[in-house]
């Protein structure tokens, strides 16, 4: 049992305040953004805008029926991040779409995600914004795909690519490995995401590196072995850490978000691992 709840109790992350949060920006992504930190005229790097200094409100709470709602804007590349670590947990919390788009995804699908495993400093991955982590991505279309976060590694029950096709998840199928240089994103197993922008439900359950990835009740994805590879190749287990959501360009919705600690995989869930 841990010091952040009772065995069996869920504790509610998000409150008016916000006050189990921390957030971060870096920037205004362009099209065509190449992955290198952005300069101004002169060709000097431009400072990310850094660690809760959100005076835009990109993150910001409103009140729906007396329950906080979690509004990102999108307008700017971030996060917001919980203050505290968790290890194997189950969080579930809801989203869904708001209207308003950004560059550079004002002709391309709304986009988010949940960062777990988050460890270290933020703007470790390509778009120079998120900390190393496991990626639980939401996007119109693909809720519940995974992507790479900067050197993570993980395996995935997973139908093999071919050619410029993406693996797609499948629980039946064996693990294979993905990390960056190579195989760093798989397509969920099939889209479960409610018509007409209804509230989905996402859930999360993580236990010592074994992770699933639920839409709407349904898992989309078996996870294992979660990981970070150094640069000189050594791979090292990456089961704990803080919990990102993402700042991605489109506005989303965020409520009931909370999270419950396991000490093992529910048994109902076992048989994905076998």
């Amino acid at each position: 049992m841990t010091s952040w709840q009772k065995k069996e109790e869920w504790t509610v992350l998000l409150d008016k305040d916000m006050s189990q949060w921390e957030n971060y920006l870096s920037y205004k992504h362009k099209n065509n953004y190449n992955g290198k930190l952005p300069v101004d005229a002169a060709g000097k790097e431009v400072a990310p805008m850094g660690y809760n200094k959100d005076k835009g409100q990109v993150f910001s709470v409103l009140n729906e029926a007396d329950d906080p709602v979690l509004r990102i804007s999108g307008e700017i590349y971030g996060c917001i991040f919980t203050k505290q670590s968790y290890k194997n947990y189950h969080l579930k919390l809801q989203t869904k779409w708001g209207t308003k788009k950004y560059e550079p995804r004002v002709t391309k699908l709304r986009d988010s995600g949940i960062l777990y495993h988050s460890t270290g400093e933020a703007g470790a991955e390509y778009w120079r914004t998120w900390m190393l982590s496991q990626e639980f991505q939401i996007m119109e279309g693909h809720m519940g795909d995974y992507w790479c976060q900067a050197n993570s590694a993980i395996d995935i029950r997973s139908f093999p690519s071919e050619g410029v096709m993406s693996r797609v998840a499948d629980d039946k199928q064996p693990f294979g490995t993905f990390k960056s240089g190579s195989d760093y994103f798989c397509m969920r197993s099939f889209n479960d995401e409610k018509p007409d922008n209804e509230w989905n439900t996402l859930e999360l359950i993580c236990f010592e590196g074994q992770s699933l990835h639920i839409v709407n009740g349904h898992v989309v994805m078996v996870l294992k072995n979660s990981r970070y590879i150094k640069s000189y190749g050594q791979e090292v287990p990456m089961i704990s850490g803080k919990i990102q959501l993402q700042s991605e360009a489109a506005e989303v919705f965020y409520r009931d978000i909370r999270i419950k600690q396991l000490d093992a995989m529910p048994a109902a869930y076992l048989q994905y691992f076998q």
